[in-house]
């Protein structure tokens, strides 16, 4: 996509998904998170002074009203007056005469920086929404303009990486050893700062955020990783969530080990879903009408790669990395195509090549988004130690869905040699808040739909919205009315659809057309390009 929708998929995959842990793992409970000690610490950092902060402009020409401050908080929020760690935040001011106070956006992740987030969802929600907001964004701790901004090892995503499935002992060694230096370069550089990088620790900072706001409530939109953000913090403030938008919804009954098990057979499903496309378009793209032909030619072409890198750089890794875009977004389904029947037909790797370096090259922010995601993942909950536990369950999930099992595992293996103590998932069942309105595609492979499902029950009086035929991640503000519809409601006064308790869902949205082949040397980014840049790729 160099001379299309320029993305890169590996620097931006940290940026979207909770990965997961044992469902077994141990959950929060209600008393351990009202407990004393923590809850003091909120009231006492509560009662004190609120910091004033100093906004800056830093409008671009997409964005012109935004505005830019730092907040300094404490690392260890136990210990409010120790050691001091910097936020980096943005703001589109309201506009509108009565405000309806701060809406704090987040992109997901863990890793996902959300300074230009907020000028997008201030751009791409009905003005007459927008203006009665204060959108604020911000890159939470470790992550990007806030200060440390966590890169353990740079050029770990170099290529030609290791081919991830271990056919071999000696390609198994390679990439556990890739994966043990890569915690262990975590651990001799921040060794201070990990044990206090975490969800907690960041819903934690929003509350920090909300004070200096100077706001007695804070509404709040999450994408991806963002909704267990959000769910966070409403399990520890819930007098403080006035509205809350939670998008692609991660199950967190799941979170860790266990997600990203489960989201392999999901991305494999979109995988395939993609070949079923292109075998549809038999016409434009010359490799015949049966997808499980395509599915054979698809994996031929990942043998070559691996025996012979094109151009020295694209690998088996780096292929997998190139296509996994495909599995978050349809939109990017016919530049693919165009790659995978270059290669195909012609034995043409140009426009493969040039599809790696547009989707799944690393960038300058690759080393923070993934140091994060990793630091955050590995710290909420404990990960299997035993490297056996991994390799049984992912050859077996790989027996199933071949496409990522093995990519994802090398991608969170490092939380099999973590150097600090693994946390707890939170308990996010709530009764305690006003409706939550969630949204949750079908079909979505990042986030599979049960995680809008569980959280639906887990939070008493919210509202489920789901795009029926949908296997996008990331639905609203992406050119669905219908979704887009419900969001504004919404926003605008707090309306909520109501099922008639005849199913799952509130309110059911029908899935825009899939994608046209196009000319991908003139066409115009496919719909949602700009969302799917602030969100990233994952895993």
């Amino acid at each position: 996509m160099r001379s299309l929708p320029r993305m890169h998929a590996l620097s931006q995959r940290a940026a979207v998904l909770c990965g997961a842990a044992a469902v077994a793992a141990a959950t929060l409970s209600t008393a351990a998170l009202s407990a004393a000690p923590a809850q003091a610490g909120v009231h006492r950092a509560d009662a004190a002074p609120a910091a004033r902060l100093a906004w800056k402009k830093c409008g671009t020409t997409a964005h012109p009203t935004l505005q830019c401050a730092s907040l300094k908080v404490p690392l260890d929020h136990s210990d409010p007056r120790g050691r001091k760690i910097t936020l980096a935040l943005s703001r589109v001011p309201h506009t509108a005469k009565t405000s309806q106070g701060p809406l704090l956006v987040n992109p997901g992740g863990p890793g996902g920086s959300g300074l230009t987030l907020a000028g997008f969802v201030a751009s791409a929600l009905p003005a007459k929404v927008a203006a009665q907001y204060d959108v604020i964004g911000f890159d939470p701790r470790g992550v990007g303009r806030s200060d440390p901004a966590l890169d353990c090892a740079p050029g770990h995503f170099d290529p030609v990486r290791p081919d991830p499935v271990p056919l071999t002992p000696g390609v198994e060694h390679a990439n556990l050893t890739r994966a043990k230096a890569f915690a262990d370069a975590c651990g001799r550089k921040y060794a201070d700062v990990l044990p206090h990088i975490g969800t907690v620790a960041a819903a934690r900072d929003l509350d920090l955020i909300r004070r200096v706001l100077g706001a007695d409530r804070i509404s709040y939109f999450g994408y991806s990783y963002g909704t267990y953000l959000g769910a966070v913090y409403a399990r520890l403030y819930p007098e403080r969530v006035r509205r809350a938008v939670l998008d692609s919804v991660v199950d967190p009954t799941g979170v860790g080990y266990e997600n990203n098990l489960v989201q392999d057979l999901a991305f494999d499903d979109r995988h395939r879903a993609f070949l079923a496309w292109v075998a549809r378009h038999h016409g434009t793209y010359g490799l015949g009408a049966d997808p499980e032909r395509l599915e054979t030619a698809w994996y031929a072409m990942r043998a070559e790669l691996a025996r012979k890198p094109a151009d020295g750089r694209v690998g088996a890794a780096e292929l997998e990395d190139t296509f996994l875009p495909g599995g978050y977004h349809d939109g990017y389904w016919p530049y693919l195509a165009e790659a995978f029947a270059a290669y195909v037909r012609d034995g043409d790797t140009e426009p493969l090549v040039e599809a790696y370096e547009d989707f799944g090259a690393a960038n300058a922010s690759t080393g923070n988004g993934y140091s994060v995601y990793t630091a955050v993942q590995c710290r909420d909950t404990g990960w299997p130690r035993d490297w056996g536990r991994w390799r049984e369950d992912n050859w077996a999930v790989h027996e199933r869905a071949p496409f990522m099992t093995w990519n994802n595992a090398w991608y969170n293996a490092p939380c099999a040699f973590w150097p600090t103590d693994a946390g707890r998932p939170v308990d996010v069942a709530n009764d305690r808040l006003p409706p939550v309105l969630l949204f949750q595609a079908t079909g979505d492979a990042a986030t599979p739909y049960r995680g809008g499902a569980t959280v639906h029950r887990l939070l008493r009086g919210s509202s489920l919205v789901v795009e029926d035929g949908g296997g996008n991640h990331g639905v609203t503000l992406s050119g669905n009315a219908c979704l887009d519809g419900h969001l504004a409601a919404y926003l605008t006064d707090g309306t909520v659809p109501r099922g008639d308790g005849g199913g799952e869902a509130d309110a059911v949205c029908a899935a825009g057309p899939d994608p046209k082949p196009l000319d991908v040397r003139t066409s115009a980014p496919p719909p949602g390009e700009t969302l799917r840049t602030l969100l990233g790729f994952r895993p």
